[in-house]
């Protein structure tokens, strides 16, 4: 249970107050932060509210979007990514995730499209690695590729990822993109030492209207979370477990409870 962290994504209108409360009372060492809500409440003041608890902070979610074909679009989304690394840093966890970003707009590009992504994570690296944060490329599952995510497969983040120094550079495993893949068992070998997290969910059918929502709680749906969770074990990774779901009727559900089930079910289908 020292790996559990509850993302405060999968409880999103429960305050952060709330969630620190709960995450120390429940003696969990971790919790996972989103940039939005971190930036509404103020990035100084949460960090010291998490540290206040005796609280670490998994990951910082989320950054990256590079792809644009307007080059002062491109500036600002990379000076958005700046800031997105100073709070990481603030905050003291040593993970920002990122997302690629779909297709600009009009767009049948896909190589132009990583081309960016690749150009972008060049020109952020060392910054980052300055500030002691490790860019975290996350695949997404294929369905988000054409609007929300160019890199579709732990095999694709790795091909970005090893253009770089690992210290700055490394990769997510996330169960509910990867899971599908048949050759994803060999790609987190292939990882090692770049797994930076390891993030649960669970596949769940039919999907909703919006399949960004679609995640469903652990044991709910199809996937392998343990053996996912021993593979990257095997491949070397001991950090942090985030629980992350995007789920309308979780999110309008009370927050300890749905904490409670979490942990429940992580104990369950995740150990």
């Amino acid at each position: 249970m020292n790996r559990y962290s509850l993302n405060q994504a999968t409880t999103k209108y429960w305050p952060l107050e709330d969630v620190v409360a709960a995450s120390a009372k429940a003696g969990l060492e971790w919790i996972g932060l989103w940039r939005e809500p971190i930036q509404e409440y103020g990035v100084d003041k949460a960090a010291r509210l998490v540290a206040d608890a005796g609280l670490k902070v998994s990951s910082l979610c989320r950054s990256g979007f590079f792809t644009s074909t307007d080059a002062v679009e491109r500036k600002a989304k990379i000076e958005d990514n700046r800031r997105a690394i100073d709070e990481a840093a603030t905050v003291g966890t040593s993970v920002l995730i990122l997302v690629s970003g779909g297709l600009p707009p009009g767009s049948r590009d896909l190589d132009g499209a990583r081309g960016m992504v690749r150009d972008g994570i060049a020109e952020l690296a060392p910054y980052a690695e300055e500030r002691g944060v490790t860019l975290a490329v996350e695949a997404l599952h294929p369905m988000f590729c054409s609007d929300r995510c160019v890199v579709s497969s732990l095999g694709g983040a790795l091909d970005l990822a090893e253009q770089f120094p690992a210290s700055q550079v490394g990769v997510i495993v996330d169960a509910y993109h990867l899971w599908w893949d048949a050759d994803v068992y060999r790609q987190i070998e292939r990882a090692g030492e770049r797994i930076v997290s390891y993030q649960v969910s669970d596949w769940v059918v039919p999907l909703p209207e919006d399949t960004l929502l679609g995640r469903g709680m652990m044991g709910d749906g199809s996937i392998e979370l343990r053996r996912l969770r021993e593979a990257c074990d095997a491949a070397g990774y001991d950090g942090p477990i985030e629980v992350e779901i995007f789920n309308q009727q979780l999110w309008d559900a009370p927050g300890q409870e749905v904490f409670d089930l979490a942990l429940a079910r992580y104990q369950e289908h995740v150990l």
